[in-house]
C-alpha cells in the first residue's frame, strides 16, 4: 500500500512504498536483493551509471534516461535493455541507467521498503566527490529497529572516500568531514551566518545552481522527500525556483519554522513529526501540487509534467 499525502506521520509509513518508489509489476526483482546497505549498494550501482560523472562511458542514445521519474519505469526500462536479467546480474557500464543520485538512493529506498523495512531519502551537500565543494547529494536512511541509519548507495566502501559510507556520521557537522551534511543543517549554518555558501551547489562554474539561494531551496528538497514526494532534481513547484531564479523572500520565515521542527523531528519528537507533517501538506508553496515544472539537464527546456 502506497503512502499519500494525507497519512500521518508515523515511522510505519516510511515502510511503505511512495507512488514513486513503488516497483509495481517488478517487484518480484527485489525479492533476491537483501535490505542491507552493501548489498543494495552493489546493486543500484550496477543498475544506472551518474549521467555526467561516467558521461564519457555512456550513449548520448540513452540520455533520457535521466527524467525518470518512477521506479516502476526504471525497472521495466532496466529489463527491456536486458531482456529480463535478475538485478544482481552484471550490466555493462554503457547499458546502464543513466541517473543521479537521485535514483541511486531512491532505488536503495525501494528495495528496503519492498522488505518492510522503513525507509526514505535525505538531501543535502557531500564534500567527498570535488576537492573544497559541497556538491548538492541525496543519500537513503533506514530505520535499523533503534535509530536511523544514512549510507550513500552510490559510492562503493572501496573508492575510499568516506570512512564508512554504509553507516554516515549522521553528526559529521561536529565532529569535522569528510561527509554529508543534510540541506536542514546547511540552511541552519547559513541563516546563522556561521557557513559561506559560496561553495554548495551542483558543480563549481554553475553560478545559478549554486550559494545562498540554492542552499534555501534545498531545505524544501529534503521537506518533499521526508513525505514521500521523491521528485527528480530539477523539477519546481511552488516555492521551489527554477534555476537562476530568487526564492520568494516571504517564504524564509516558513523555512525557518519547518527547519527547527524537522531538527525537532531528527531527534525523535513525535510532535515536532505532526507538526511539521501539518505545515508542509497545508502551505502549497512546500509541497508540489498535481504538477510540476521539469528543469530536464539533458535537453535545456521546461515542461510542465502532470503527476500521476
Amino acid at each position: 500500500m502506497a503512502m499519500t499525502l494525507s497519512d500521518p506521520p508515523v515511522p510505519a509509513d516510511w515502510a511503505r512504498h511512495t507512488p514513486t518508489s513503488d516497483p509495481g509489476p517488478w517487484a518480484r526483482l527485489l525479492d533476491a536483493v537483501p535490505p542491507r546497505p552493501a548489498e543494495i549498494g552493489q546493486v543500484v550501482r550496477n543498475l544506472g551509471a551518474h549521467y555526467r560523472g561516467q558521461e564519457a562511458d555512456l550513449p548520448p542514445a540513452t540520455r533520457g534516461d535521466v527524467d525518470l521519474r518512477w521506479v516502476t519505469d526504471m525497472l521495466a526500462t532496466d529489463q527491456r535493455r536486458h531482456d529480463g536479467l535478475p538485478l544482481r546480474a552484471e550490466r555493462p557500464v554503457g547499458e546502464r541507467l543513466q541517473g543521479c543520485c537521485r535514483d541511486h538512493s531512491l532505488l536503495a529506498v525501494a528495495i528496503l521498503r519492498h522488505h518492510g523495512v522503513p525507509a526514505r531519502c535525505r538531501v543535502g551537500f557531500a564534500d567527498y566527490f570535488v576537492s573544497g565543494w559541497h556538491a548538492d547529494h541525496v543519500v537513503a536512511e533506514w530505520h535499523d529497529g533503534t535509530r536511523w541509519r544514512r549510507f550513500d548507495p552510490e559510492v562503493d566502501p572501496a573508492w575510499g572516500l568516506l570512512p564508512d559510507p554504509l553507516d554516515l556520521d549522521t553528526e559529521v557537522v561536529l565532529h569535522g568531514g569528510p561527509g554529508f551534511v543534510t540541506a536542514r543543517e546547511t540552511f541552519r549554518l547559513v541563516r546563522e551566518g556561521r557557513l559561506d555558501p559560496s561553495a554548495h551547489g551542483v558543480a563549481p562554474g554553475i553560478p545559478e545552481l549554486a550559494g545562498q539561494g540554492f542552499v534555501l531551496a534545498e531545505l524544501l528538497w529534503e521537506l518533499t522527500r521526508r513525505y514521500g514526494d521523491e521528485l527528480l532534481l530539477w523539477d519546481s513547484w511552488g516555492g521551489v525556483p527554477g534555476p537562476g531564479e530568487a526564492m520568494d523572500p516571504a517564504l524564509l520565515d516558513v523555512l525557518d519554522r519547518a527547519a527547527a521542527l524537522l531538527a525537532a523531528a531528527d531527534a525523535g519528537s513525535e510532535q515536532a513529526e505532526a507538526e511539521l507533517h501539518a505545515l508542509y501538506v497545508s502551505d502549497a508553496r512546500l509541497h508540489p501540487g498535481h504538477e510540476v515544472v521539469r528543469h530536464s539537464p539533458v535537453t535545456d527546456d521546461a515542461v510542465t509534467v502532470r503527476l500521476r
